[in-house]
C-alpha cells in the first residue's frame, strides 16, 4: 500500500467512527505506530483530524461537502500562513464570529482548545470545536447550504440580530475598489448580519482574490476594520486598503519567516 493510499484509508477509518485510538488504527492498517503518527501529523496539518490524549478525532468536512473540501485545498499554503497570523492577533477570552470560508476554517483549526467564545454558521467549523475543550460554541441555525455546510437565510439572520461579538472574521470571494464580494446572495445577506453583530470586522483573504469581483457585494472597503492577507499582495493594493482605513496585516509565505505584520 502506497503512502497516499494508506493516508486516504486512515482518514476514512477515522471519519467512519468519528474517533479512533492509535493502536486500533495501526492494527487495522497493519503498520507500525510510528507510521500512523506520521500520517496523522500530515492529516492534522490539512485540518482533517485532530489528535488528542488517547486517540484522534475526525475534523474534516462531510463527504457531502465536496465543494468545501475542494475550496479548502486551493491556495492552501497561503491560507495556512494567513490563518497563523490571524490566530496570533486573537486574544484569549475574545468572543468571535466565524463564517464558513475555507480560510476561516484553517484559522478555526488553530483556535481549538483556546479559551474563546465562538459563534459560527458553519457546520465544518463547529465540528472542529466539538472535538476539543476550552471554547464555548454557539451554532447559528437556519437553512443549510448543501455544498458548503453553512446556515444562511432569514432564520440565521434573525438569530444574529440578537447577538453581539467582539470580532467577526469573514472570508470573501473577491475584492475590488468597490468593496468585498461573495458568490451567494443568501450568504452575503447573512455575512452582512454578521458584520452588524460585531464590534470589529476582520477579512481573511489570499492575494489572488484582489482585483476580482463576484455575484454580490457584501460591503465597501471602508466598512472593514482589518484584513489579513499573504505577501503576494501588491504595494498598490496595500495603499488602497490603508487609505480606506483598513488595518493591513501581511502573512509571510516564506518558510524561514512564518509571520510578519504591517501595522
Amino acid at each position: 500500500m502506497g503512502t497516499e493510499e494508506r493516508r486516504n484509508r486512515l482518514l476514512e477509518l477515522i471519519r467512519q467512527d468519528g474517533f479512533s485510538t492509535l493502536p486500533n488504527l495501526a492494527n487495522l492498517l497493519k503498520v507500525s505506530g510510528s507510521t500512523v503518527r506520521r500520517d496523522l501529523g500530515y492529516l492534522e496539518r490539512l485540518g482533517s483530524v485532530k489528535r488528542t490524549h488517547g486517540g484522534v478525532f475526525y475534523t474534516g468536512p462531510s463527504p457531502k461537502l465536496a465543494h468545501f473540501d475542494h475550496r479548502q485545498q486551493v491556495q492552501f499554503g497561503r491560507k495556512q500562513a494567513i490563518a497563523r497570523l490571524a490566530a496570533s492577533l486573537i486574544e484569549d477570552g475574545e468572543t468571535l464570529l466565524l463564517d464558513g470560508g475555507s480560510t476561516t476554517y484553517e484559522l478555526a483549526s488553530l483556535l481549538i482548545g483556546r479559551p474563546l467564545q465562538v459563534v459560527t454558521n458553519s457546520l465544518p467549523v463547529a465540528t472542529l470545536f466539538t472535538s476539543g475543550d476550552g471554547s464555548d460554541l454557539v451554532l447559528i441555525g437556519g437553512y443549510v447550504h448543501g455544498r458548503t455546510g453553512v446556515s444562511v437565510g432569514p432564520y440565521a439572520n434573525l438569530m444574529l440580530a440578537e447577538l453581539n461579538v467582539q470580532r467577526a472574521i469573514i472570508s470573501v470571494a473577491g475584492i475590488t475598489e468597490r468593496g468585498v464580494f461573495n458568490r451567494n446572495l443568501l450568504l452575503v445577506e447573512t455575512e452582512r448580519a454578521m458584520c452588524e453583530a460585531a464590534d470589529t470586522v476582520m477579512v481573511v483573504a489570499d492575494s489572488t482574490k484582489f482585483g476580482r469581483s463576484s455575484l454580490a457585494l457584501m460591503c465597501e472597503l471602508e466598512k472593514l476594520d482589518s484584513i489579513v492577507i499573504d505577501d503576494g499582495i501588491s504595494d498598490e493594493w496595500i495603499k488602497r486598503l490603508e487609505e480606506a482605513g483598513v488595518k493591513v496585516h501581511i502573512a509571510s509565505t516564506d518558510k524561514m519567516t512564518e509571520l510578519k505584520g504591517r501595522n
